[in-house]
């Protein structure tokens, strides 16, 4: 549907992948800002989002949750930027891992490690939802990745990234008990934001330009 020489839908697809590209950049500054600034976080003991314990812990809320509408909107654009058998579940298992992204910072993780400060370790109803609904995000970006190669013009890095996603987090929750455990959930997360970013604006540059040319 053109409107006033512009195509609208090709406007709004780019407009959905544009967050795409923002989401992972946003949640890494903003976390990590965080966790340099915060008594007692040690980035090579806790996850970012351990961030979320505390007095300050809405900080993070606020990150998981707006991260979590970005991507919700880049799902919605590669559905309707892609062919429907790869648009479709790709949509479906990104709008999955947004949906994770928002539980995991409404239910907290139990303090792990000494953070925060003087809290004793515990298992709570909240920690579980967290870990199931992380465990969950983290398989379907990974397998998102492992869907959308088809259409890219590197599948193989998206292949790749889908597997580190996938492996960095089973590992690490494999070996939750200690610090490598913690870098391989690194590995996955970066590997996850890194993927979604170059994903959305490959994709981003298939979409025809939304200025219809008029005719003379």
């Amino acid at each position: 549907m053109a409107r006033d020489g512009v195509d609208m839908a090709a406007a709004t697809t780019r407009a959905l992948l544009g967050w795409g590209v923002v989401a992972g950049p946003f949640y890494l500054v903003f976390g990590l800002v965080q966790a340099l600034t915060r008594s007692g976080f040690d980035l090579a003991r806790h996850p970012l989002s351990a961030l979320l314990l505390g007095d300050l812990g809405w900080l993070q809320l606020l990150n998981f949750l707006l991260t979590g509408l970005m991507t919700g909107a880049a799902a919605v654009g590669f559905a309707r930027a892609l062919p429907g058998r790869t648009g479709r579940p790709a949509g479906a298992l990104l709008g999955l891992y947004a949906l994770c992204l928002v539980l995991s910072g409404l239910f907290p993780p139990d303090p792990l490690r000494g953070y925060p400060p003087g809290a004793p370790e515990s298992v709570s109803s909240s920690g579980v939802v967290h870990l199931v609904c992380g465990g969950i995000g983290f398989l379907a970006l990974g397998a998102a990745a492992l869907v959308v190669a088809r259409e890219l013009s590197t599948p193989s890095c998206s292949r790749v990234a889908g597997v580190v996603v996938i492996a960095g987090f089973l590992g690490g929750a494999a070996l939750s008990g200690g610090g490598s455990g913690v870098a391989l959930l690194w590995v996955a997360v970066l590997a996850g934001w890194a993927w979604l970013t170059a994903a959305s604006a490959a994709v981003y540059r298939t979409v025809p330009h939304p200025v219809v040319a008029r005719r003379a």
